[in-house]
């Protein structure tokens, strides 16, 4: 049991104590000599799956010393666990040679068994060290092979195993329709399997990311978000590590930069939870790329050398490859030649590593062939070099010496005429330094006024924000009387001409969404006129319909206006609710009161008159409604529905809007505006916001 003392010495210098309780308490059973074998065994697998893809080298470390002492005891079973587990460790690192050498060893024990299950699985893991190396064709001989086996023992999770591996093989030979079946059939084998959450998880992803190489975007991810939907439910944090990645690069392959770097940050973050090295070191690279080509370099670096690490840390080739491929070209771009050089070569090394071995020792064995042929005709070609040398040698002499003589002539000529030039050339550039130096004044001159104006004016606006959001309602309040409610109010600039607003007076609860004319400082200077109008029509004038508000409302709004000695025709949009107990009234200046009932959306319409200047103008519509539990309303602005972006950067539509707020009726009122929120920025992704947001939601 020596093995065993020494693997407990090599994890307590590499590991805090705390973080090791399972550990150790997997090493006790090993040392305990009043325990069965089976049970050694079944503890060195712990152990071992403890570090694979944290830390594969001592991952391997232990299987070796388990294989060792199985050896010992005769242990066939034991063998066969710790030498698949040595060839699963040096897969990851990407020593493919090795892994299926380790493999081979032990199928000899599990065909000495006469495990048919475990020989199936061997040589589904054998196929799949093809698979890495681009060996198709031997990849497929061997997983079928696995399947003959597995459909005669009739596990349907091992069948599908295998299928979801040969769906993978014939997706890198680029048949993606038949990858499609044969991802189509892995999941219709765990859809008649209980408690297959995870495998489901995993044919959704599988299929999202095939449609996402035959550009079927928008399929690709309903079916990725759904499998990201079914790991979150399950926490499996290592399965959304790899969601999150393939959500990144559909979005990526769209063009939607921000969607994706979106994604590759939250692998990031539940790699860096569940030590996901492989998945870090992959997230970071894909991240890298992105910014590289974005043309923002000391960020593709940074996540580049975050990936280098990682990949470094299970000795990976594939990502030790790709990362040192990021680094070589962003070093190139920031023309810092030593390190782009340092990590090209790098890259070529563990390229090589990986695809040429065989290439690399033909190569090696032609270069020393040359050296040798070269050294040999030196020795040829010396007796006759030697006389050519001596005959030239006096020539040289001659020639020598008419070179000097005639140097020492054009040297003086030179000199003189160089002194000239710089005579020249020290008066007039003391000229132009006189002339800089004034311009440079004037410039800086210039330079300081302009800085100190655009201080002037930001502090101005960061002071009207100051203003604008100290007439905004507090959220403490609007919770206070509308507990289950949400706001999402996302201004384009500093200040917005979108705001929303609620009084409370005898007993009922008035709430609004307003879209003033304008963005930015003009729309937020009509939103102070328009806030005050509500506030007076309220508490001055003591009304609660709301149709009497807004007609109140714009009657003081114009009468403010008209106070300007030039005609003012900005104004104000408007959804305004008054709510008192399961009783809803609702008048509007253009923007629409929406309840979902049972699924269904009741759409009311507002008055096409804003609250401003406008001919024929009538009396605002006011409209009852009885409210039932459950019913939930929204208010809102243009600005979400008319937000430009997706794949065409065509309007998001009041449509599409529908559609997303009847999908998450299930949801709490803060998680939906969560989503709402996601989804306005995925649909944005790199483009501008156009105009301010402003959305209610209040569930009765």
């Amino acid at each position: 049991m020596r093995y065993i003392i020494y693997i407990f010495l090599f994890l307590i210098s590499f590991q805090g104590f705390g973080q090791n309780i399972v550990k150790v308490d997997s090493l006790n059973v090993l040392i305990s000599s009043s325990i069965d074998d089976s049970t050694k065994v079944k503890a060195y697998n712990e152990l071992i799956w403890q570090f694979m893809y944290t830390n594969p080298d001592t991952a391997f470390t232990i299987s070796s010393a388990g294989n060792k002492w199985a050896a010992e005891q005769k242990c066939y079973f034991g063998r066969a666990i710790c030498l698949t587990n040595m060839g699963i460790a040096r897969y990851i690192q990407g020593n493919y040679e090795k892994a299926i050498e380790h493999y081979e060893s032990a199928l000899k024990f599990r065909k000495a068994m006469d495990d048919k299950r475990g020989t199936a699985n061997l040589l589904n893991n054998i196929g799949a060290v093809y698979d890495g190396q681009g060996y198709y064709v031997e990849a497929m001989k061997f997983y079928l092979q696995s399947l003959k086996i597995k459909e005669e023992l009739g596990n349907a999770k091992d069948i599908g195993a295998t299928i979801n591996n040969m769906a993978l093989v014939v997706r890198n030979e680029g048949d993606f329709k038949k990858a499609l079946e044969y991802f189509e059939r892995y999941l219709a084998i765990f859809d008649t399997v209980p408690n297959s959450d995870d495998n489901i998880g995993v044919a959704y992803n599988n299929l999202g990311m095939v449609n996402t190489d035959l550009g079927r975007f928008d399929l690709a991810l309903k079916q990725l978000y759904k499998a990201n939907g079914i790991f979150t439910s399950l926490a499996s944090n290592k399965r959304l590590v790899k969601s999150h990645i393939q959500l990144g690069i559909t979005w990526a392959a769209q063009g939607v930069n921000d969607s994706a770097l979106f994604h590759y940050s939250k692998a990031i973050a539940y790699g860096l939870m569940v030590g996901d090295n492989y998945g870090l070191a992959g997230a970071n690279f894909r991240s890298a790329e992105i910014y590289l080509a974005k043309g923002e370099v000391k960020r593709a670096i940074n996540h580049a050398k975050k990936g280098l690490v990682k990949a470094e840390a299970i000795s990976s080739l594939e990502m030790l490859k790709k990362n040192h491929d990021v680094l070589w070209q962003a070093f190139k771009l920031e023309k810092n030649y030593t390190l782009a050089f340092y990590h090209l070569e790098n890259f070529v090394m563990f390229r090589d590593s990986m695809f040429n071995k065989e290439n690399t020792r033909e190569i090696a064995q032609r270069e020393l062939q040359y050296g040798f042929d070269k050294e040999q005709l030196q020795d040829s070609l010396q007796t006759e070099e030697n006389k050519r040398i001596e005959k030239m040698e006096h020539n040289k002499q001659m020639d020598e010496q008419r070179i000097y003589t005639y140097a020492g002539v054009a040297l003086g000529f030179l000199m003189l005429v160089l002194a000239t030039i710089l005579l020249r050339g020290y008066r007039m550039k003391q000229k132009s330094n006189l002339l800089l130096a004034e311009k440079n004044k004037a410039i800086k001159l210039q330079r300081d006024i302009v800085k100190e104006k655009n201080q002037e004016i930001m502090d101005s606006i960061a002071y009207a924000k100051r203003i604008q959001s100290a007439i905004l309602p507090p959220l403490k309040v609007v919770k206070e009387y509308l507990q289950e409610s949400f706001i999402l109010y996302k201004p384009k600039d500093v200040v917005a001409g979108d705001f929303y607003w609620l009084e409370h007076k005898d007993g009922k609860i008035i709430f609004a969404a307003a879209d003033c004319t304008g963005h930015g400082v003009p729309g937020a200077m009509v939103s102070v006129v328009c806030n005050n109008g509500l506030n007076r029509s309220v508490r001055e004038h003591g009304l609660s319909e709301p149709g009497k508000i807004l007609d109140k409302t714009r009657e003081i709004v114009i009468q403010e206006f008209e106070k300007s000695e030039e005609e003012v025709k900005d104004g104000m949009d408007i959804a305004l609710c008054t709510l008192d107990g399961m009783k809803l009234q609702y008048a509007g200046a253009h923007n629409p009161l929406w309840i979902i009932r049972n699924g269904e959306l009741i759409e009311t319409k507002a008055n096409k008159q804003p609250i401003g200047q406008f001919d024929n103008a009538e009396p605002y519509t006011t409209h009852s409604f009885n409210l039932e539990s459950g019913d939930t309303l929204y208010i809102f602005s243009d600005g979400y529905v008319d937000q430009f972006g997706g794949e065409k950067g065509k309007k998001f539509k009041a449509k599409a809007f529908r559609e997303l707020l009847l999908s998450i009726q299930e949801k709490p009122m803060e998680e939906q505006k969560a989503i709402i929120d996601e989804s306005f920025e995925i649909w944005k992704g790199s483009l501008e916001q156009i105009d301010d947001v402003c959305v209610i939601g209040v569930r009765i």
